[in-house]
């Protein structure tokens, strides 16, 4: 596993990943039963309710999950560098964070800058296994 040991922290983020969304699902699941929101039925839009919000946060961290698999992925088989790659992975991983929290809390400003912020380090690892490759 030598290749892979250059990129812990990336494997870390991956895991912290998983743990994150899990924590996000069970936000959203345990919201809605004790709003006594009917499973399998749609959620009414809006901002103002936290069923929304808990929804809206687990599935835009779901929307990005793969991206950040398939980028990590990429970069180490690349030997892209670790320094960057590992770096950029943290901060995805704080963009993520920050991202629920916000969402959680209604800020919309920055929720918006915490996605920017998550997507930076996906396009930032991207670029890291692209290097490898030019």
């Amino acid at each position: 596993m030598e290749l892979v040991s250059h990129y812990e922290t990336s494997i870390l983020v991956l895991g912290l990943s998983g743990m994150l969304f899990f924590i996000q699902l069970l936000v959203a699941d345990i919201t809605g039963i004790k709003q006594k929101h009917p499973p399998g039925t749609a959620i009414q839009a809006g901002h103002d309710s936290f069923l929304f919000r808990s929804n809206r946060a687990f599935a835009n961290s779901n929307e990005t999950v793969g991206i950040l698999i398939l980028f990590v992925l990429f970069s180490i088989f690349s030997s892209a560098n670790p320094t960057w790659v590992n770096g950029l992975s943290l901060i995805y991983f704080v963009g993520r964070i920050a991202h629920m929290i916000f969402y959680y809390a209604d800020f919309k400003l920055m929720r918006s800058v915490s996605f920017a912020i998550s997507t930076i380090g996906l396009i930032g690892i991207f670029i890291s296994g692209i290097l490898r490759w030019l």
